[in-house]
C-alpha cells in the first residue's frame, strides 16, 4: 500500500473474499469518489467478472479479475491495470493502483437515502456518517473527570450529563477517557454532550 493512501485513509482492512464478497463488494453500486465534480460514474462489479461503469447516459461493459487475496485486474479504456482492494468502512471500497502512486475511492450508497451527485453531496455524507459514529461510540465510552484538584469516575457521558444538569458538576470539568493517562487534550464535560 502507498504511504499516501496509508496516510490520507488510515486503519484500512484488505479485502477477504469470504468476509466482503457476497455481502459487500459484488453486485453493489459503487459511486466513484473521484473526479465527481467533473462527471459521476458508479461502478457495479457483476458475479461473472463484468464490471458495468455507468456514466449519465451511458453505460460501459468491461471486465474484472480476483488474481488472489486483494488483488484485482480491470480492464478499462487504458488496457488493463492491478489494484488492491481495500475497505474502509463497508461503505467505502479503495483500490490502490499497483504500478502508480494512485487509488480510487468509492461510496456504497444503498443504505443512504440521498444520492451523491458531487463534492458537497459526498462531504455531507461522510460528515453525517462519521458523527453518528463518534455519537456512538462518546455514548458508550467511559471518561474520568477532573474537579477541585480531584479525580472522579469513570462514567458513561449520560451520568456526567446528568450530573451537570443537576447541578453536582460543571460543564466545564475537564475529562479524559479512560485509555489516557492526562487531561492533555483540554477536552471537557460540554464538549461531550455536544458531541452526542
Amino acid at each position: 500500500m502507498s504511504k499516501r493512501l496509508h496516510h490520507l485513509l488510515p486503519n484500512l482492512k484488505p479485502f477477504d473474499y469470504d468476509r466482503h464478497y457476497d455481502s459487500h463488494f459484488i453486485n453493489h453500486n459503487w459511486v466513484l469518489v473521484n473526479g465527481i465534480s467533473e462527471k459521476k460514474s458508479v461502478y457495479s462489479f457483476k458475479d461473472d467478472n463484468i464490471l458495468e461503469i455507468s456514466r449519465k447516459s451511458s453505460l460501459i461493459r468491461t471486465s474484472w479479475h480476483l488474481s488472489f487475496n486483494n488483488i484485482f485486474t480491470i480492464e478499462t479504456e487504458d488496457g488493463i491495470i492491478t489494484v488492491k482492494a481495500f475497505f474502509k468502512d463497508n461503505d467505502i471500497l479503495v483500490l490502490n493502483h499497483q504500478d502508480k502512486e494512485d487509488f480510487a475511492v468509492f461510496i456504497n450508497t444503498a443504505n443512504h437515502s440521498e444520492e451523491l451527485n458531487s463534492v458537497e453531496d459526498i462531504q455531507n455524507y461522510l460528515k453525517e456518517k462519521y458523527q453518528k459514529k463518534v455519537s456512538h461510540l462518546i455514548y458508550d465510552h467511559k471518561f474520568y473527570y477532573i474537579s477541585k484538584s480531584k479525580e472522579f469516575g469513570p462514567y458513561k457521558v449520560e451520568e456526567l450529563s446528568k450530573k451537570v444538569k443537576s447541578n453536582k458538576i460543571s460543564a466545564f470539568c475537564f475529562v479524559r477517557d479512560i485509555n489516557e493517562y492526562d487531561y492533555s487534550k483540554r477536552l471537557r464535560i460540554i464538549d461531550l454532550m455536544n458531541e452526542v
